[in-house]
């Protein structure tokens, strides 16, 4: 008796305990949480309900919020005309079995044969198939892993409002605490279920009004769980292997090391994006602007360097070295009057002759008042460009697109060049209190929406020409 006892025991666990607990703590084979930076994913078990279901779908359409509905098979037979509503007003359906009842009860067969019978009113309803399932309970028995096409839905909150005695108020107000992006949210439209009571929907609809109107103010979007895969599977994609955000941690730490050593100045703290320091031009003679001396071998120079953090930053929100690009000078933009405020307040730095650094972009940091001249053919310009490829490599996303692959063309063919920016020129940016004084608020918003409407003006144009841009190889 005790070997048999023990036969079940085992057989149990394996069958259905280990496979339920795996999937419920880890998510294995099952998705439970999305990772995205607004949404929320509400999902509605035991459906439909011919009273509760539509008041449902009334208060959805009312915010613009999209869900999905885990309907039992049973249910959906007697009344096609709410499943043909849920897809004609933009909401996902999933399958919850043909009856409520618990997989870890059931044979793997038996199992499918819910299934399947669900699959069929579904389709009979709707036009389409399900690809989505929810097990009663969110158990799962080992089987439920070979079901095919279809994609198991669990939880990351659910709130007990099953129970009529909960209450409206209680449920809302644990509904609030999860007022998260990346929730998925689980509810019950129906009553009619074994544990439930009849008339518990009534409170889940009352709480989810104030929950999505605060959500919606807040500025969540409550989306189906196929777009919360999607958007989460692109947001995966974007964090980068081990090897890669070891080389980033390598590559961080030798920006550290560099301005220490030279004892760079950052500019913009807490989170600057330059840093710069004071040096001696080598080189051929440079052009840096009329009506100014060129620049010449041993003349001072302020070194330009971007900050390699924001860098990491700009890359790895793009998706191509074209985006990242368009992102650089932007940044870049915003920060130049800033910088020559800096500069103008620092009497070493004034008297030297120009700014200079090297830059992968080709358009573009003319329209910002830089000089772009070419480099000497040599070892820099080589190894330049593979430390532009190795850089792209590590810090943009993995998975490729047209675009992106178009980009990486782009991005083989470039080469560095040398930017300048004379002293004088630079300090005509600076802001109005460390150049020209504006004495009277009228001058002062006359100059900023002048500022705006240039801004606004070029825009455009300089998306145009970034479309041949490619990274800014930072200094360090």
């Amino acid at each position: 008796m005790q070997n048999l006892f023990m036969l079940i025991f085992y057989v149990f666990s394996f069958y259905a305990f280990l496979p339920g607990l795996i999937s419920r703590t880890f998510g294995f084979r099952a998705f439970k949480r999305g990772r995205v930076e607004r949404e929320i994913a509400l999902t509605f078990d035991d459906g439909p309900d011919p009273r509760y279901t539509p008041l449902l779908l009334d208060l959805l359409k009312r915010y613009g919020a999209k869900a999905t509905f885990f309907v039992v098979g049973a249910h959906a037979e007697r009344h096609p005309e709410l499943l043909k509503r849920m897809v004609d007003e933009g909401h996902v359906i999933g399958i919850h079995n043909y009856e409520h009842k618990t997989n870890w009860l059931m044979r793997p067969k038996t199992v499918k044969r819910h299934i399947h019978k669900t699959e069929e009113v579904i389709k009979k309803a709707t036009g389409s198939r399900a690809i989505f399932y929810r097990p009663p309970w969110g158990i799962v028995n080992m089987f439920d892993y070979s079901l095919g096409n279809l994609h198991i839905i669990l939880w990351s909150s659910l709130f007990g409002d099953w129970r009529y005695k909960l209450g409206a108020k209680r449920l809302e107000q644990r509904l609030m605490k999860k007022l998260k992006a990346g929730e998925v949210i689980l509810l019950h439209d129906c009553g009619m279920t074994p544990g439930a009571d009849e008339r518990a929907p009534e409170n889940m609809i009352k709480a989810l009004e104030a929950y999505v109107a605060e959500g919606t103010r807040r500025g969540f979007r409550f989306v189906a769980i196929d777009e919360m895969i999607a958007l989460t599977e692109k947001s995966k994609s974007l964090v980068p292997s081990r090897m890669k955000r070891l080389m980033i941690r390598l590559w961080l730490g030798w920006e550290t090391l560099f301005h220490a050593a030279f004892r760079t100045i950052p500019v913009g703290l807490p989170a600057p994006t330059f840093h710069y320091r004071m040096a001696k031009y080598h080189g051929g003679e440079l052009h840096i602007g009329e009506g100014q001396e060129p620049l010449r071998n041993g003349d001072p120079i302020v070194e330009l360097h971007f900050d390699n953090k924001l860098l990491m930053k700009i890359a790895h929100k793009s998706t191509s070295p074209i985006a990242s690009a368009i992102r650089l000078v932007r940044a870049v933009e915003k920060e130049l009057p800033h910088f020559a405020s800096v500069l103008a307040k620092d009497p070493v730095a004034k008297a030297a002759k120009a700014v200079y650094g090297v830059t992968m972009i080709t358009r573009g940091a003319d329209r910002l008042g830089f000089h772009i001249h070419d480099l000497p053919k040599g070892l820099f310009v080589r190894m330049s460009k593979i430390y532009l490829r190795f850089l792209m490599r590590v810090l943009t996303p993995s998975h490729k697109s047209n675009k992106s692959k178009k980009s990486d063309k782009l991005t083989s063919e470039i080469i560095p060049r040398a930017i300048t920016f004379s002293i004088p020129d630079l300090l005509k940016l600076a802001h109005p209190a460390n150049a020209v004084t504006i004495h009277d608020n009228e001058s002062k918003q006359a100059a900023r929406k002048r500022d705006v409407a240039r801004s606004l003006q070029n825009a455009e144009q300089m998306d145009l020409e970034l479309e041949g841009a490619v990274m800014d190889r930072p200094g360090g």
